[in-house]
């Protein structure tokens, strides 16, 4: 039997994160992909917030772009713009940026095991076994579930995860059309809850794609359909096409269980208006480390539950605006969201927007938008009444 003090099940981004901070605590730890190679196939946008430096390590080599703005689109093409004079976010080599913090990890001392998919485990033991040719069985001290939207350690505790599926194209215009400095978000009834992204990567190439409540064929009529009719993708080449999944935010789920703990994606910890998780699962994978490396350290499995309070402190509030926010937006028609993009120009929201506006905390945002009485000109007043006793 192979001992350990945690066994990691997933090495992307969170739980290599989580895995490079607990090795440099002095324990034992492996990491457990199912994977043959870390990273592949891309799926992730690859767009980060600026707080991204703030929280985890990004080499500059895996920035591929830095972004100051956005222009927003309504269904009928009434455009929102803004952005600051600094960059807002980074357009990143995914796949390479994956596959550096699982170096970091294993320089740290983590030990990695590839094409290692986990079969069964047990929360109250500790015991982990995998299917890899012959049965191997693990033991750890504390089972770290950083194993993805459809988690086999959350299976164990929690019912099955829900999860909308997300498409992207990889373009290339062969020439320079794409403005650099500013991504394209554009919003429809039709691609409810999510919306359609371009994010350039240089002037010529560009990442498009969308998540919504369809299957991998809608998606992709819907993004054949939008390139089709815009003129700015005439004879664009796709190079590449990738699929993945979103878990859905769910408020009730359990991330702390015996010896198990989850992470990122695993423990549905991503914004529910964006899909994005991997800031908040940066953060909880800091968390996570400081509240296993006590439980460790004193002998004690019971601390593992500071981690789920800490955790429900730090972002209770933020998500639940968040999916109030997305909530509306479902609701809304093609035309609501029309004469509310006009609205909002008509309020100099653009202003606002640049101003107070966060890729990752949204409700700060939100509660300017209240003090400003924004919202109450653009929203009913029960909605508008509703996430505002969120502060309440």
């Amino acid at each position: 039997m192979n001992k350990f003090d945690v066994i990691v099940v997933g090495a992307g981004p969170v739980g290599s994160t989580f895995a490079r901070y607990i090795a440099n605590e002095g324990f034992k730890v492996v990491m457990l992909e199912r994977k043959r190679e870390v990273g592949v196939p891309l799926q992730c946008a690859g767009l980060l917030g600026k707080k991204i430096k703030d929280i985890n390590i990004l080499p500059d080599e895996y920035i591929l772009n830095e972004v100051y703005g956005a222009y927003l689109h309504s269904p009928s093409d009434i455009i929102l713009k803004v952005g600051r004079k600094d960059p807002e976010a980074y357009v990143i080599d995914r796949v390479g940026y994956d596959k550096f913090l699982v170096e970091q990890a294993v320089d740290a001392g983590a030990e990695l095991l590839l094409n290692h998919r986990v079969k069964g485990l047990d929360v109250k033991t500790g015991e982990v076994c995998v299917g890899n040719n012959s049965d191997k069985i693990f033991q750890g001290e504390v089972i770290v579930g950083a194993d993805g939207h459809a988690s086999r350690v959350s299976d164990e505790f929690n019912p099955k995860s829900k999860s909308v599926m997300a498409a992207q194209y990889l373009l290339d215009m062969k020439k320079d059309v794409f403005d650099i400095d500013n991504v394209n978000l554009n919003v429809n009834s039709n691609i409810s809850p999510g919306f359609l992204w371009m994010i350039p990567i240089s002037k010529s190439m560009a990442r498009i794609g969308l998540f919504a409540n369809k299957d991998y064929n809608g998606l992709n009529e819907v993004l054949k359909d939008f390139i089709n009719h815009d003129t700015c993708y005439k004879n664009a080449s796709i190079l590449k096409k990738y699929q993945g999944f979103i878990p859905v935010y769910n408020s009730k789920k359990k991330i702390v269980k015996d010896r198990a703990i989850l992470l990122g994606d695993a423990a549905s910890q991503v914004k529910p208006t964006t899909g994005g998780g991997l800031i908040i699962g940066f953060e909880c994978a800091k968390m996570a480390a400081n509240t296993v490396s006590r439980a460790l350290q004193m002998e004690d499995i019971k601390i593992l539950n500071e981690y789920e309070y800490e955790y429900k402190k730090r972002f209770k509030n933020e998500l639940k605006v968040q999916i109030e926010v997305q909530k509306i937006f479902e609701s809304l028609t093609n035309e609501d969201l029309d004469k509310m993009f006009l609205k909002l120009k008509e309020g100099n929201a653009e202003a606002l927007i640049s101003e107070y506006g966060d890729m990752d905390t949204q409700s700060t945002l939100i509660k300017e938008m209240i003090k400003n009485r924004l919202l109450f000109s653009i929203l009913p007043k029960l909605l508008t009444r509703r996430i505002g006793s969120l502060w309440k």
